[in-house]
């Protein structure tokens, strides 16, 4: 493939994370208004165990949502399932922008919520997994890693562009104009994105593959591919935990826990995903040289040893020893994330590929990433030690430690097409 056309499909592939993980951002991130808005309560903590809540089961749909657009993406190709998850995108997330309070509607605004965000985690579903495998499989097999993470990047500029937009408006706007109306525009402004994301897919090359010979790949894959699926689920489990505490939660926990303002923790969040980007791109490329395993082993590592002490210098309340503790996350999850995609691609066969990838990744993304930012605010109420999301955090890095030593290191093996 060409260096012009490697372009346009990690483009084309990173579009759709952009949007998916821009809108989860600016939800986590406009929790507490959104709680406000939508569940009233004389108890702030309520309201935002609420928003975390339907946070929750808009992850609850990822593992139907994978099977299905998976499926679309074995059957009729790649382009095809990212199509359709970025319009499915694109449409709940305006509609949320619009969507009246609880004031207007009564008890119809937190359903009518619950349902966009169940739309919403179906289209996550199928999204990630399906972009990063069609632009994995177009790329040179010794730049697999590399490409991975470029396409990763997308996913994480969703959330840079998210937190920058809320640290934007929090800088720009009164707090009373914010908890009104503000945290509406960043949904609406999604829209956007959502329709450069259709017109872009629409228009790039997707090589010819071999029809699947299963009658289905969602039974092929769940009657003999069992343990494959649980080691992309236990693999998977430092990513969700780690990803979700550290990059969304955390803005909430530093206002409940250090007092952080709202504009100055969504500002440090802001940094230290500028500084993840390049970790991971880096983190993709030296796997390309080194291996997957490696990398993997030692992020987790540094997950499990590290995750007290960054937690006790984000504790400190000094916006300098707050950066300091989420940068080593960012070195820790960075360089897990950015080996992460090349490795489960490699590992799984062509005719499955969508299918077991979607289902296994979304399954623990469904329960715990979408679990994480809910579990970690009732902890830290419960048990009034604000340090409990480190301890999730190191119980994550021991599981997705030994379910690498489960995979074969694969970066010089030939990829499988179908």
């Amino acid at each position: 493939m060409n260096q012009g056309n490697t372009r346009r499909v990690i483009a084309a592939g990173a579009i759709g994370n952009v949007l998916e993980w821009y809108d989860f951002a600016v939800y986590g991130y406009f929790a507490a208004a959104i709680g406000r808005a939508f569940f009233p309560s004389e108890d702030a903590v309520a309201q935002v165990l609420a928003a975390f809540g339907i946070f929750a089961v808009g992850f609850l749909m990822r593992p139907i949502g994978g099977a299905v657009i998976g499926a679309i993406g074995d059957r009729l190709g790649r382009r095809a399932a990212l199509t359709f998850s970025v319009a499915a995108m694109a449409i709940p997330t305006f509609l949320v922008g619009v969507l009246p309070d609880y004031q207007t509607l009564g008890i119809a605004a937190p359903i009518l919520l619950t349902l966009l965000r169940m739309v919403q985690g179906l289209s996550v579903g199928g999204e990630y997994t399906t972009s990063i495998i069609f632009i994995i499989e177009q790329s040179p097999p010794n730049r697999r890693g590399l490409v991975g993470a470029l396409g990763c990047c997308g996913a994480i500029g969703g959330i840079l562009l998210g937190s920058a937009t809320g640290a934007l408006l929090a800088s720009v706007m009164s707090e009373q104009a914010l908890e009104s109306w503000g945290w509406r525009l960043p949904f609406l402004l999604g829209l956007l994105v959502g329709i450069a994301g259709v017109v872009l897919r629409r228009h790039v090359h997707e090589a010819p593959r071999q029809a699947s010979t299963a009658p289905s790949p969602l039974l092929d894959t769940v009657r003999n591919h069992g343990p494959l699926l649980g080691k992309l689920a236990a693999l998977s489990v430092f990513n969700s935990v780690g990803f979700y505490l550290m990059f969304v939660y955390i803005v909430s926990w530093l206002q409940f826990a250090d007092n952080i303002a709202p504009a100055t923790a969504l500002a440090i969040n802001s940094a230290s995903m500028v500084a993840m980007l390049p970790v991971m791109v880096l983190m993709g490329w030296l796997s390309d040289r080194y291996g997957r395993r490696p990398l993997m082993l030692s992020a987790t590592a540094l997950g499990f040893f590290g995750a007290l002490p960054f937690f006790w210098l984000m504790h400190q309340g000094h916006p300098t020893l707050i950066l300091v503790g989420q940068l080593g996350f960012v070195l820790s999850v960075g360089a897990f994330i950015g080996a992460q995609p090349a490795l489960m691609v490699e590992a799984v066969p062509a005719a499955i590929r969508c299918t077991a990838i979607a289902l296994g990744y979304n399954v623990t993304l469904g329960i715990l990433g979408g679990f994480s930012p809910l579990v970690a605010t009732w902890l830290v109420h419960r048990t009034e030690n604000d340090f409990s999301p480190a301890f999730m955090i190191m119980a994550a890095a021991a599981v997705s430690f030994a379910a690498i030593l489960r995979f074969e290191e694969t970066h010089r093996l030939k990829l499988q097409t179908a």
